[in-house]
């Protein structure tokens, strides 16, 4: 069985993750979070796209050292295991979720990338190698459950989610709307990807819960089961 998969994003009320030039902005706040730390603490892994390492340069780890205090007396490591989708390995080798805290790191790569490449890589992260010149995430699934992970939060970015919703392989979509509004029809949103054109391919949601947060709203929903191929 695959790991169950929970989205989590916060985007501005017009559907924005960021500017057009990619520019991380603040939309949300001190008790989402928060929020967002406990959720990635109570996982076993927390998974990114390339491009949101390229952008953002994330450590993925956890911020409050009272939730790492709580991890350590379960007898888990400090930090969940950090997962980049990364079909070329570009990711650097100076990146934050390479080197920032302790715990183990995991970069999905295709047979595409460069074996030079992939070798520096290897020094720091276990490197899964799935999929012709694109990562195979049904694969990356498959090998994740095969290492003990049940339960994975994914923090973006679009390309990532939107590959991860085709495939039927989110369970969750947990969303904050921030009060801002950021404009621009090439800025990022949650789910980029190519889309669905029919109705009768978009993905099917269930409302779970709906709470006031900062000066947002948090949406939680639900994937109904899902077969499209909209990637």
């Amino acid at each position: 069985m695959y790991p169950y998969v929970i989205v989590n994003v916060a985007m501005s009320a017009d559907g924005k993750l960021s500017t057009c030039e990619r520019r991380q902005v603040r939309i949300s706040g001190k008790d989402d979070f928060l929020r967002v730390d406990k959720l990635k603490s109570d996982c076993d892994a927390v998974m990114v796209g390339i491009g949101t390492v390229l952008a953002d340069d994330p450590s993925l780890t956890l911020k409050s050292q009272d939730l790492i205090d709580e991890r350590r007396k379960s007898g888990l490591q400090d930090h969940p295991v950090r997962i980049v989708i990364d079909s070329l390995g570009r990711t650097p080798l100076t990146a934050s979720v390479l080197h920032k805290g302790s715990g183990k790191r995991i970069i999905a790569v295709s047979n595409a990338a460069d074996d030079n490449i992939i070798a520096g890589l290897s020094e720091y992260a276990k490197i899964i190698r799935v999929g012709k010149t694109r990562v195979d995430l049904r694969l990356v699934m498959d090998n994740l459950e095969k290492l003990g992970i049940r339960r994975c939060m994914v923090e973006g970015g679009g390309t990532l989610i939107a590959s991860l919703v085709a495939l039927g392989l989110v369970n969750e979509f947990r969303c904050y709307i921030g009060a801002i509004i950021i404009g621009g029809s090439e800025a990022p949103t949650p789910v980029d990807g190519n889309g669905m054109t029919e109705e009768i391919t978009f993905p099917k949601l269930e409302l779970i819960s709906v709470e006031k947060l900062d000066d947002g709203v948090l949406v939680s929903w639900r994937l109904k089961e899902n077969k499209c191929l909209c990637t």
